[in-house]
């Protein structure tokens, strides 16, 4: 690297405002939130989102509870605008939401998105173009008053194509693109002229993002100021903000823009978006939730929904992400363990949380304390997952790898001694019932329809609480065909959260197991795991353990014998 970096780089110039009021400003309520997963996280992934992960992404947001939702930039692809329109024409969109799509200020590509938009009962509609300096005059080659021609012609069509759909209650939201890194008279004229162009008095959302993060959080809360100053009093006009991450200050931005005056913030759960990401969403919240503030977005089920954005991105979730990771409420040091369970126990009902370590109640995001057994294997004592692996053949996952070290902590706490390989398989096989799912015998099921129709199909007979139950069940797979049927059968939903599947040995006598983390109606999340020299039935071999896991008595008399599955 260079060793007088201020050859290349410059700081960036403070604003100046030294009457500036958010340093000592306290967050009192939640902002409004909008999720972009939809669109600024989709537009990021490696494989953009199918139709039906689409659908599986919006149908959990709403249930977290975001009233406002970017569903996509229409005019982009046919998928894009595929997507909108089924939301629209198959009344998805619950009364409560309101819906936001995007386009740039392009004369065919707004109206290519107003018409995507037709029928919807309130839409938001999301216009941008560049303003900083480096767009306007290297990108795009436009003076100011070029730049500001372009805004009042687009904002203007919007208002012609959406007068003439009078069923909609429509908003404009006006982004001045690169905001962060233009001189704040040039981004308020490109609102004035926004504001102008759509009609004084209109709803409108001015959006300001730090496109790209080129200053510390104290210098974007500055800027907020200043333009919540000059617009944040007129009632129609809402001040929003768009953070990215490329600084890792987002949250920072965030918060600091939420105390200058932001009424809204934009982001996507758990930070998913272009380069290092968009403000995570999630981690904002829940800062907010421990300084006892509501932010009316519902978490209380942290790892269902980090399993549903892992699956609709096709990403994972770090292990040490604030709040939800597999690792944040896991302690690795004795000292940290010790202080931790002090403090519980000291603990009484209605006290304020204050426990060392934890800045939130585990159990409040549906997790729990995991104090996980780490055993250093170079000692020769040897990891519970080491030795698992290295004597059995099994990977476990992490998530597994810190259920099972419970259950082997409180076999130590009551032998107190130490737990050879032998001893651990042992444990392993009891408290998966290893033994009881052997009984699982799947001979064949049948295919209805073809291509992205095509359904699996299982029947057979399930022993539960004592009584052979008849099962049959249609579904993506075997796996989601097998719960399927089983849920309708013992009156119970089966959701399967995540799965793994790996062989054990190889050639003949090559066999293989599976893990399945999933939940048995108002249960907890448990895990599954089956072994069998066939793939499929070792997968529901691992449900049918994490139902006898998951359902107490009656499931300790579901000895897994399904007596035939075929069509």
């Amino acid at each position: 690297m260079l060793q007088q970096p201020h050859t290349k780089y410059r700081a960036f110039a403070p604003i100046g405002l030294k009457d500036r009021t958010w340093p000592d400003a306290i967050i009192t309520r939640a902002p409004i939130w909008l999720s972009t997963d939809l669109r600024d996280g989709n537009q990021a992934l490696v494989e953009p989102m199918d139709m039906a992960r689409k659908m599986q992404m919006f149908e959990l947001l709403v249930r977290i509870g975001f009233k406002e939702i970017e569903v996509g930039f229409p005019a982009a692809s046919q998928i894009e605008f595929d997507f909108l329109r089924r939301l629209i024409d198959e009344d998805r969109i619950p009364d409560d939401v309101t819906i936001q799509v995007m386009t740039p200020a392009r004369e065919e590509l707004i109206a290519r998105t107003i018409e995507s938009l037709r029928g919807a009962p309130k839409a938001i509609v999301h216009v941008y173009n560049a303003v900083a300096p480096v767009w306007r005059e290297v990108v795009f080659g436009m003076s100011v008053s070029e730049v500001m021609a372009l805004i009042e012609r687009s904002v203007s069509q919007v208002r012609r194509l959406t007068d003439a759909q009078p069923g909609t209650q429509w908003t404009l939201q006006y982004s001045p693109e690169t905001f962060s890194l233009a001189e704040l008279e040039v981004s308020a004229q490109a609102c004035e002229t926004a504001i102008a162009a759509w009609g004084e008095g209109k709803p409108i959302i001015l959006n300001l993002p730090t496109t790209v993060e080129n200053a510390t959080p104290n210098i974007f809360a500055d800027q907020i100021e200043w333009v919540s100053r000059r617009f944040g009093k007129r009632g129609n006009v809402v001040i929003s903000v768009h953070p990215h991450n490329d600084r890792g200050t987002g949250t920072a931005s965030a918060e600091l823009a939420i105390m200058a005056g932001a009424d809204r913030v934009e982001g996507c759960l758990f930070g998913n978006g272009e380069r290092t990401g968009n403000l995570d969403i999630v981690n904002v919240a829940l800062n907010l939730y421990t300084q006892g503030v509501s932010p009316g977005l519902d978490f209380s089920h942290i790892d269902d929904i980090r399993a549903t954005v892992e699956h609709c991105n096709q990403l994972p979730v770090h292990p040490r992400h604030p709040y939800a990771g597999d690792l944040v409420y896991t302690s690795f040091s004795g000292s940290h363990q010790d202080a931790i369970k002090k403090a519980f126990a000291a603990r009484k009902d209605g006290d304020l949380w204050s426990v060392p370590y934890l800045p939130i109640d585990p159990k409040d995001v549906g997790r729990s304390y995991e104090a996980v057994i780490r055993v250093n294997s170079q000692s020769g004592k040897g990891g519970i997952s080491y030795l698992l692996e290295s004597e059995y053949g099994l990977e476990l996952p992490r998530r597994l790898q810190i259920e099972f070290s419970q259950v082997v902590q409180r076999v130590m706490d009551v032998e107190g001694k130490e737990l050879d390989a032998a001893n651990l398989w042992d444990i392993f096989r009891r408290e998966y019932h290893m033994d009881g799912a052997q009984g699982l015998r799947h001979r064949a099921q049948s295919v209805e329809g073809e291509g992205d129709q095509a359904l699996t199909v299982l029947r057979g007979e399930l022993t539960w609480g004592g009584q052979p139950v008849t099962i049959e069940g249609r579904g993506n797979g075997p796996i989601d065909a097998f719960s399927r049927a089983v849920a309708e059968a013992i009156g119970q939903p089966i959701r399967v959260m995540d799965y793994h599947q790996h062989a054990i040995g190889a050639g003949a006598d090559a066999r293989s197991v599976a893990y399945v983390e999933m939940r048995m109606g108002d249960s907890r999340t448990v895990f599954g795991v089956g072994i069998d020299a066939d793939t499929t039935a070792a997968a529901l071999k691992a449900i049918v353990s994490g139902m006898q896991r998951a359902g107490g008595a009656d499931a300790q008399q579901a000895q897994s014998s399904v007596a035939e599955m075929s069509a």
